[in-house]
C-alpha cells in the first residue's frame, strides 16, 4: 500500500477562523489524500460539529473566537480520549505550547511550518506520536521532568491490575484498538481504563502518561 493509500484512512477535521488559511490547510491535506471530515471557523462550531465528523486528528488553530483552541482541545479529548489534537498556531510561546499538551494535545506546529511537515505531523500523530516543532520539544519533555522531579506519593499502587497491563502498553506505543485486541477488550473499555488511569495518576492526556510510563521502565516490560 502507498503512502497515500495508508493516509487516506486518517479522518481529519480543520479548524481556523482564517479563511484562506484554512481553506489552504484543507487543499494541502485533500491533495494528499486525507479524508477532511470537517471544517470549522470557532470553537462553537468546532464543539458542534466534531461528534458527526469522528475525526482521528483535529489541526486545530489556538487563537479562534470562543471557546479558544486549549478549550477546545480539552471537551473534544474528553469526549474522544482517542482522537489526536494537533495545534498549527502563529504562536509559539512556551505558556501556549504547555497549555495545549496539558489540555490533551498530541502535537504541535507553528505556521511557519512547511506543507510537508504538516502532512508529516498530521500522519505521525495520528499513530499516537506526539509531534512538535523543533525546540518545544525539548520544553515540553523539560516540564515532564521538572514536574517527575517533584516530591510525589506513589501512585503506582493506586491501579487495578488490568490498568496496569494496559499502561504499559499505551507506553509501547500501542493503539487503543491494538491494545483491545492483544486483551479481547471493547475499545471502549480500553478507553475507560485508560481514563480512569489518567484521573488516579493526576494527569491530562496520553502524552503525559506515556512519559510516566517510560520514566518507570514500563515500556520495557
Amino acid at each position: 500500500m502507498s503512502e497515500t493509500e495508508a493516509s487516506s484512512t486518517i479522518r481529519v477535521m480543520v479548524v481556523d477562523d482564517h479563511p484562506m488559511w484554512r481553506d489552504a490547510v484543507e487543499r494541502d491535506l485533500e491533495d494528499a489524500g486525507l479524508d477532511v471530515v470537517g471544517v470549522a471557523s470557532n470553537g462553537r462550531e468546532a464543539l458542534a460539529r466534531f461528534p458527526a465528523a469522528r475525526p482521528q486528528v483535529v489541526v486545530l488553530d489556538l487563537q479562534i473566537p470562543a471557546p479558544d483552541g486549549v478549550e477546545v482541545t480539552a471537551e473534544m479529548v474528553r469526549q474522544d480520549p482517542s482522537v489526536r489534537v494537533l495545534i498549527l498556531s502563529a504562536s509559539g510561546e512556551h505558556a501556549d505550547v504547555l497549555a495545549a499538551v496539558k489540555a490533551g494535545a498530541t502535537g504541535y506546529l507553528v505556521k511557519s511550518a512547511s506543507r510537508d511537515e504538516l502532512l508529516t505531523a498530521v500522519r505521525r500523530v495520528a499513530l499516537g506520536d506526539p509531534v512538535f516543532t523543533a525546540g518545544l520539544a525539548g520544553l515540553v519533555l523539560g516540564e515532564f521532568q521538572r514536574r517527575s522531579d517533584e516530591p510525589t506519593t506513589d501512585r503506582d499502587d493506586t491501579l487495578t491490575e488490568r490498568e496496569t497491563e494496559v499502561l504499559k502498553m499505551v507506553a509501547k506505543g500501542m493503539s487503543y484498538r491494538q491494545i483491545a485486541d492483544r486483551l479481547v477488550l471493547s475499545h471502549r473499555t480500553v478507553q475507560n481504563h485508560v481514563q480512569n488511569t489518567l484521573r488516579k495518576l493526576q494527569m491530562h492526556n496520553r502524552v503525559e502518561l506515556t512519559r510516566y510510563a517510560i520514566e518507570r521502565g514500563l515500556d520495557a516490560e
